[in-house]
């Protein structure tokens, strides 16, 4: 590795990778709960604090889905859409747990952007 390469601005490290996964695969599980804590407590790495408002974004947003979903579902449509909103939640949150993990920024797509 040359020392350009070692001097890069945008490397991210490890710790900063972990925490951005973690906080995508608690999305998954756990809702809007692990990126609202994680973009609280972590306000001094930029990376982490930027994937955790994505991943709290998402979570807004699928939440959303679902309480339409949910008022649709007494005109039947709403049943159709719920699986439909499961799947691409676990598709978003894989893809971001994946980009994450090599340290990319991840930007999911479909969202809302309430937090700025």
């Amino acid at each position: 590795m040359s020392i350009e390469e070692t001097a890069e601005v945008g490397v991210v490290s490890q710790e900063s990778k972990n925490f951005a996964l973690l906080t995508w695969i608690g999305t998954l599980f756990f809702g809007f709960i692990p990126g609202l804590i994680v973009y609280l407590v972590k306000t001094d790495d930029a990376y982490v604090r930027g994937q955790a408002k994505e991943a709290l974004n998402w979570s807004i947003t699928a939440i959303i889905a679902y309480v339409a979903a949910f008022i649709l579902a007494f005109i039947v449509i709403g049943a159709f859409l719920i699986p439909i909103i499961a799947i691409t939640h676990l598709v978003i949150c894989i893809m971001g747990a994946v980009s994450t993990s090599k340290g990319n920024d991840f930007r999911a797509p479909l969202t809302i952007r309430l937090i700025k």
